[in-house]
Parts: C-alpha cells; structure tokens; sequence
C-alpha cells in the first residue's frame, strides 16, 4: 500500500482550501458591491482628472480655459422652469432647463455641485462597505482558522505515518484523531468557542442592513433627494419622453455665470452654456446603484430572516437541523446523534458548529460530530460556562485535558 502510495502522490495534487467564515450574502457586500464601487470610482476619476470632464462656451471676453475651471469648481445650474418637454420641442430653450436668465431673474434654479465629489463619495462608500468585514475580521480573531488548519488535509490521512505531497503534508490517522479529539474537546469545555463569536456574526449581519439603508440615504442626500425614486422614475419615462428625470438629475447641458470687472470698472456678466460630459458616466453608475441597493437590500433582509429561523429552530427542529448540516456538509447524519448535540447546544455554539462543517471534510466533520454525540451522551452535567478571562483562551489550553 505505501508503494501505491509513492507511485500516485507524485501527479497528486491537492486544492487549496480557504477559510470560510461569512456566507455568500456577507460576500455580496464586501466584494461585489466594494468592487462595483471601486470600478465606478475609477471610471468617474479617469475622465474628470484625466480626460475632458466640461466644456464651456461663452463670448470671447473670458479665456475658454478659464470659463472651464471656474464653473467646474463652482458649480453650474439650470432653470427648474425650463423642464418642460413643450418648451424643448418648441425650441424655446436650448436644452431641458438651459433658457434665458436675466441677472435680476427670481425664478427658482437648481445648482448642480455634487459632480466635485462624486469619485471621493464612490470611494467613501466603497471604504464602509467593506467596514463591516474587517470589523467581523476583527471580532472573529481567528478562531475557525485555528481550529481546523490541521485538519486542512486530514481527509487523506489514510496511512499509519505521515507523508508529503508537493510540499503539503498530509497527518497520519492517529495524529487526525489527536486533531478531533481537541476540537471536541474546546468545543465541549467552552475553552476556545465563546458566545461573543456567533453573537458577533449575528450583529455584522444586521449592520450590513443598516449600511445599504444608510448608503441609499447618504446618496441620497448628495443628489439632492432626487436618488430614492430615480430607478422608478427613470423607468416610467421610458424612451419617448423629451425631459426625463435623468435629465433633471444629471444635466448634459447646464448654465454657468461668470462675473469680472469690464474697462470702466464695472462689473460684467457672461452667460455661459456647459457641455458636462461626466454626467453621461454619473446617470449610468447612480442608475445601476439604485437597482443594485434594491438587489441588495432584498438578500441582507431574507439572510436577517433566515437568521431568525435559526435562532428559533436550531434547538426545536431535528429535520431542520438535518437540512442545515447536510447543506454545508453533504452527507447524512444520524437522526439521534443531531439530537444529542443540538439539544446541548446554545444558538452561538450551534452557529459555530455549523461553521465548522463549511470548512471541514464532510467525512471528518461526521467523525466530529459522532464524537461530540457520543461526549455529550455520557456527560450529562451542563456545558460549562467560562467567564470573559477564561473564554479568552486559546487551542493549546486544550492539552491539558489529554
């Protein structure tokens, strides 16, 4: 058998395992949503620092340059009132909200300064989005990873001795036993799995809630409260309306007045009419955040909700129980032995558990959990219950009880 064995380890390679201590759900947040507003904020900086983000025209008593930088930095603006399709295809305004505007005017206008900030808003939003991951990070310390790095690759632990495989070695079956027996161990005295683990996770779910509702409201503000209802407006005016709310919200074409002193030393007024190239990347990210946050928000919920399930089921329900273990570890356990463990089991120490199973072979896991079944089965005496000092301990504390 060990012949076998050299002849096969050698084109034998083995898949890198990492450590998993989030669901898929948690991912969308820290990933996909970091990384969706990182592209944007990549995308916004290239051409407002790099390319050509405004272009102004006006008379030729101001530089074009000039004109450029002064009504990017100062914001530009447009008239509320010349909204209004009849009046563009009446062409009585040059553009949806770009018309005639006398110095003295006192019809309402809306300013348009937010596109200053867009990239450092993106990236700040990217920033706290991935906040809650390295907060979890923080508060999970470790511990998952320390329990079962091990047992990465005990499931080939098929020999008596240990061997090595392209620089991986694999522990023999007495050391993977050594390995179980000290994770059920620190599972049982509480040594290593505290409740402020599984009361931790719970928590960062709930504020990856709280920081979709909290992004929608800041983009909110920073579009001027025109971003909650921006997806269902844009999709209720279709494609034949003349002005539509993307028009409102990111104008193409804006106004922008630029003051100087003239010969005589009067002040001189320049209308000027600003292509703002951006706001055709801008409309186009917002468009996809909102859809996104909906998306978004809908998941975090139903993962809140599942969250509840389990809290109330983990302990009442063995088919449940079954349904949850079997998805993270395929393979059935044995009816009674689920029993055993749940029932002594608080929801933290299910949680952590359940955890296990994700990292673990699902062979090994079985093994485990045979083993605490069998443990607990004939320890009827309650869990014990560290306090904060001793729940603080780490794996090695475990070899005492060997």
């Amino acid at each position: 058998m060990l012949t076998t064995f050299e002849s096969i380890k050698k084109n034998f390679k083995l898949k890198p395992q990492t450590v998993c201590i989030d669901n898929w759900i948690f991912r969308l947040h820290y990933r996909i949503t970091t990384l969706i507003f990182l592209v944007a904020t990549i995308l916004v900086t290239s051409r407002q620092y790099i390319g050509e983000h405004i272009r102004c025209i006006s008379d030729k008593g101001v530089p074009e340059n000039v004109l450029n930088t002064f009504c990017f930095f100062t914001s530009t603006f447009t008239v509320v009132k010349q909204y209004d399709d009849k009046m563009v295809e009446r062409a009585e305004v040059a553009h949806p909200g770009v018309g005639s505007y006398g110095f003295n005017s006192t019809e309402p206008i809306q300013r348009h300064a937010y596109y200053q900030w867009v990239p450092f808003v993106l990236f700040g939003q990217a920033i706290m989005f991935h906040l809650t991951h390295l907060m979890w990070k923080k508060f999970e310390g470790g511990r998952i990873r320390l329990l079962i790095e091990k047992l990465r690759y005990s499931s080939y632990s098929l020999l008596e001795k240990e061997i090595e495989i392209k620089g991986t070695k694999i522990p023999p079956k007495e050391q993977k036993e050594e390995f179980l027996k000290t994770i059920k161990r620190a599972f049982i005295e509480r040594i290593l799995i505290n409740k402020s683990w599984g009361r931790w996770l719970v928590f960062c779910e709930f504020l990856n809630v709280l920081n979709v509702v909290l992004q929608i409201y800041i983009t909110d503000m920073f579009l001027g409260g025109k971003f909650i209802n921006l997806g269902i407006d844009a999709v209720n005016d279709g494609l034949e309306e003349t002005v539509t709310v993307l028009d409102e919200v990111f104008p193409k074409v804006t106004k922008c007045s630029f003051y100087k002193y003239g010969p005589s030393g009067s002040i001189q007024i320049h209308d000027a009419m600003c292509v703002m190239a951006l706001n055709i990347i801008n409309e186009k990210i917002y468009i996809i955040l909102w859809f996104w946050f909906i998306i978004l928000f809908i998941v975090s919920s139903l993962a809140i909700i599942w969250r509840i399930l389990t809290i109330c089921l983990h302990s009442r329900s063995t088919k449940f129980n079954q349904i949850v273990f079997s998805t993270t570890s395929p393979g059935r356990l044995n009816p009674w032995n689920t029993l055993t463990v749940t029932q002594r089991c608080d929801f933290t120490d299910w949680l952590f558990l359940n955890y296990l199973a994700k990292n673990m072979d699902a062979l090994v896991f079985k093994d485990l959990f045979i083993g605490l079944a069998e443990d607990l089965e004939e320890n009827k005496k309650p869990l014990i219950t560290l306090d904060s000092d001793e729940e603080s301990g780490t794996l090695e504390k475990t070899h005492k009880y060997d």
